[in-house]
């Protein structure tokens, strides 16, 4: 009987002794680990710009979303003289050597045309009744002899072109002058960033991030040219090509050397 007390009094004491340093106190863990490893780090002294830079280039694309469109009683008719109407601009399209890779078709629609019912007083509201149907065909071509597009877009209309005719300048292949923008813009971020820290007594570091902004081009007008000229000569749409603005932002942070 005594020797099963003691035993269970081991065990007890024993379980006692591995349970001991799990119940300590927290505030005990800082000596454990030492007073250093709790301490907060210096913030790094750093410096962040934003540089900027932009390239005016003149376009060498026209594009231009000439629409047709046409009515009838049925769907069908209206279908038919509004094909009837986009074959002739295609056609005419293809003349002016627009490739087929520079046609192609960007909106197609049909819709029913209605006629709602105006109640006189005591009269019930009667539904919206069909009268005929409207379709719309909309092409975008793309002109890579810009000179053409004056004369281009005048025939366009004279074939039936009766809707959108709206226009837009762009660069086939931007990259390049793109390129150009984005290595002046981080040109002009070291340029403003060491103009600040020499003035602080202080130089540039290592270079913490990079990050960049790209703006859509935005048209700035330019005195007509030779292909104004030409184009009121050949009594087409006067047509300006302008020049495309590529606008590159670059947001730059650097450590500060002191």
């Amino acid at each position: 009987m005594n020797n099963s007390l003691l035993s269970r009094t081991t065990l007890a004491l024993a379980a006692t002794l591995v349970l001991a340093p799990a119940m300590l106190p927290t505030a005990y863990a800082p000596l454990q680990l030492g007073g250093s490893a709790w301490a907060e780090e210096k913030p790094v002294p750093q410096i962040s710009i934003v540089g900027e830079a932009s390239v005016d280039v003149a376009p060498d694309l026209a594009i231009l979303d000439l629409g047709v469109l046409r009515e009838g009683k049925t769907a069908r008719e209206a279908l038919s003289a509004n094909n009837l109407a986009m074959s002739e601009v295609l056609d005419a399209m293809k003349q002016a050597g627009i490739e087929a890779r520079d046609l192609q078709t960007s909106n197609f629609a049909i819709h029913p045309k209605y006629v709602h019912h105006r109640p006189k007083d005591g009269e019930e509201q009667k539904p919206p009744r069909i009268v005929g149907y409207r379709v719309t065909n909309t092409l975008t071509v793309r002109i890579r002899d810009l000179e053409k597009t004056g004369e281009i877009l005048d025939r366009a209309v004279t074939l039936g072109v009766n809707t959108g005719g709206s226009i837009r300048f762009a660069n086939d292949d931007p990259k390049s002058e793109i390129a150009k923008a984005r290595a002046a813009a981080m040109k002009d971020a070291i340029a403003r960033a060491k103009t600040l820290l020499e003035a602080a007594g202080a130089k540039l570091g290592p270079i913490l991030s990079i990050s960049e902004n790209y703006n859509t081009p935005r048209p700035v007008p330019m005195a007509r040219g030779k292909m104004m000229a030409e184009a009121a000569m050949a009594d087409s749409v006067p047509i300006e090509g302008g020049e495309n603005t590529y606008s590159v932002t670059v947001s730059v942070s650097w450590k500060i050397v002191q």
